[in-house]
């Protein structure tokens, strides 16, 4: 009695509906769960069940699934299409294996012989209580608790109605503020070709024309010129005021800030979200119909879309553990893999594509996570599965710093300096750059260390052994792995000669192509990639391309070094004040875009301070890599995000909040490395 009474105390307020066509079962049945803590409710059919469902939202239904008229297998049908997270258990007196069959093919959660006995009853009904909880996370269905006005105001993940409000609020104000009067002279100043150009720092300065203000620039580009009919019936178009102009990177600031605040709660799903951002680039006219779309199409995006398609076909392969094996072939205990792996990883993705490493490493580390939580005998370790994936997260972004061959943004900076006539070699970025990879990497490494080595669950961490037994059940090498490895192989080469003229996101495409023509992956297996973070990546592209075109960003860079004080622009100073900005600007738009606005402002400004433009240049390159704090700021965070999730239950095992939390630490932690290690270290005694 006492073992019922604790049941009762755990479920009270557990919904449950009992559909059986016989009064007198379905009425005792429903007794006894009652005494036991549920609420019940009953009906004898099921066009009132499907009723009751869409209205009252159960948690379980238990469903005879012999009745007149509407059978049990019809009723369970339409249920699902009402609510897939209901949980039905079909108790019935009629049941055979053929029955069971037929109704799991409806994703029945339980098949139970009528009668049943109580006790066993309430352990599934326990059972598919939780397993309520998996679908709704697999669902995208928020779980809102709603007794209190503040309850319903927090809400839960993806659906938080407090912030929803707060960033509307937020957004609102941003735009209907009075335009900053250095904003106006920002879009309305001409374009001089002169040292010090008070607009040099606009992304697409080198396109204007002399004379040409960032609102004539912005109005042709994004075709929003009015046209005028003259009395001799010609045509005058006519572009946007500074105002005008101003006002749409105000509603940029606004869409980066609801955009922000919204990825980082969770206040609706992030897709949504990405969704929002394009939104409210058409309603408010920031670009024609058309230009959006296109903004949302950059080879950024395509890029993304291809790797995570290229990961799940070398998944399916198994050549992902191959992989694995190599690079955490040496991590058999916490701390080799935290104080190993970390270096191994950040070296390689300074001259390989960090956002292919993250891809096909982010597989193999949930193999070893959930094979490590199931050696463990426990259900899940939150604190392990967040330790894992940041940490091949934040190693891969470090890399960045280590070659000009490690990303866009170094491109961008390469670019922006050979405009000043200065152009470091290769060898001469590596020098500068490379010694501070490694270091960082153990840095990242101790810092978990320090912070999970106590929350762990899983005490005996061994993730060469968990990658060794993965790659041992997969026996030899296939045709298949033979041939996604040569395909791998080519893709490197394609990226390495060819990206410059048909970008990142092509070899991706053609190698997805020759995998489909080899049979190694179907549209199926694409299919079935997280197009939410696809679209949250379009988003970004399309906020930063947004932010840039507007003059928005260059305000918002401006805005910032017009607040650093006198003294840190000279010496190391202003290499402190450049890196700090970019890796603050970075976390909210992308490395490329960050670069682009900041680098044409702080360079001129390096010069002037007789510091060494290059060194202001490469310490804005190596802070656009410190994008640890939103999962928008790299395709690393995105990558991760999206594959981070328990394969048997649906559950994001890494969410916003964490990256917000870790990502911080480690951007404070890059701050130092670099300013420390990098400034006031070797940069003493090298020189360019």
């Amino acid at each position: 009695m006492n073992d019922e009474k604790i049941v009762e105390s755990n479920n009270r307020g557990a919904k449950v509906l009992i559909v059986d066509d016989e009064d007198h079962f379905r009425s005792a049945l429903a007794k006894q769960l009652e005494v036991r803590g549920y609420r019940v409710k009953d009906t004898n059919n099921g066009e009132d069940a499907i009723k009751i469902v869409r209205h009252k939202n159960p948690d379980i239904v238990i469903l005879d699934q012999k009745m007149p008229g509407m059978d049990g297998i019809q009723t369970l049908k339409e249920l699902k299409k009402i609510r897939p997270e209901v949980q039905v258990i079909m108790l019935t007196g009629h049941g055979s294996a053929t029955s069971a069959r037929v109704s799991g093919k409806y994703d029945v959660f339980r098949y139970l012989a009528k009668p049943c006995v109580i006790s066993e009853l309430v352990e599934v009904i326990e059972s598919a209580k939780e397993e309520k909880k998996y679908e709704m996370a697999r669902q995208e269905i928020p779980d809102i608790k709603r007794h209190t006005f503040l309850q319903w105001l927090i809400g839960a993940q993806d659906a938080r109605p407090g912030i929803i409000m707060l960033g509307v609020l937020l957004f609102a104000l941003i735009v209907l503020m009075p335009a900053p009067d250095r904003l106006l002279l920002l879009t309305s100043s001409q374009k001089t070709g002169q040292a010090g150009d008070v607009i040099a720092g606009y992304s697409s300065y080198n396109k204007m024309g002399t004379n040409e203000t960032i609102s004539q620039y912005y109005s042709t580009a994004a075709k929003l010129n009015k046209q005028i009919k003259n009395p001799d019936g010609t045509v005058t178009k006519v572009p946007q005021t500074p105002g005008q102009t101003a006002f749409k990177a105000r509603v940029m600031i606004g869409v980066l800030v609801i955009a922000a605040l919204f990825w980082a709660t969770g206040a609706i799903p992030i897709g949504i979200t990405a969704l929002l951002v394009g939104a409210i680039m058409y309603i408010f006219g920031v670009l024609p119909p058309n230009l959006v779309a296109k903004a949302y199409a950059k080879d950024a995006v395509i890029f993304i879309f291809g790797v995570l398609a290229l990961s799940a076909a070398i998944a399916k392969t198994g050549l992902d553990k191959r992989i694995g094996l190599l690079l955490l072939g040496q991590s058999t205990s916490l701390k080799k893999f935290l104080f190993i792996f970390p270096p191994l990883l950040a070296v390689t993705a300074s001259f390989l594509s960090e956002h292919a490493l993250v891809a096909f490493l982010t597989p193999i580390l949930l193999l070893v996570y959930m094979g490590s939580v199931q050696a463990a005998g426990i259900k899940k370790d939150k604190s392990l599965a967040v330790m894992i994936f940041l940490l091949v997260c934040f190693s891969a972004n470090i890399g960045g710093p280590g070659s000009p061959a490690a990303g866009g943004r170094n491109a961008v900076m390469l670019g922006i300096l050979a405009d000043y006539g200065l152009y470091p070699s290769f060898g001469q970025w590596v020098k500068m750059g490379l010694p501070f990879v490694p270091v960082m990497a153990l840095v990242i490494g101790a810092y978990f260390f320090l912070v999970f080595r106590k929350k762990l669950k899983v005490k005996n961490l061994n993730v060469a052994a968990q990658v060794k037994r993965e790659a041992e059940k997969i026996g030899k090498m296939t045709g298949d792995e033979y041939k996604a490895a040569g395909l791998l192989v080519l893709l490197i080469v394609m990226w390495v000669t060819l990206s410059g003229s048909i970008g990142m996101g092509g070899p991706v495409l053609v190698c997805i192509v020759l995998m489909n023509i080899f049979g190694i992956i179907r549209w199926r297996d694409i299919n079935s990639i997280h197009w939410d973070v696809v679209a949250l990546y379009g988003s970004a592209c399309a906020l930063g391309y947004g932010l840039a075109v507007t003059g928005a960003a260059l305000w918002l860079a401006d805005s910032f070094i017009s607040i650093i004080p006198d003294s840190l622009k000279a010496g190391n100073g202003i290499l402190i004040a450049t890196s700090f900005i970019t890796g603050i600007m970075t976390n909210l738009m992308s490395d490329g875009a960050t670069v682009a606005a900041i680098g044409p402002i702080t360079i001129p400004m390096a010069t002037l301070s007789g510091v060494n433009p290059i060194m202001v240049g490469l310490a804005t390159s190596f802070a656009s890599s410190f994008a640890h704090v939103l999962i928008i700021g790299t395709p690393n965070n995105a990558i991760a995000y999206s594959m981070a999730r328990d394969p048997e239950t649906g559950e994001q095992l890494v969410t916003m909040k964490d990256f917000l939390i870790h990502g911080s630490a480690i951007l404070a932690l890059s701050f130092a490395v670099l300013w420390i290690w990098v400034f006031f270290g070797y940069w003493q005694w090298i020189s360019i």
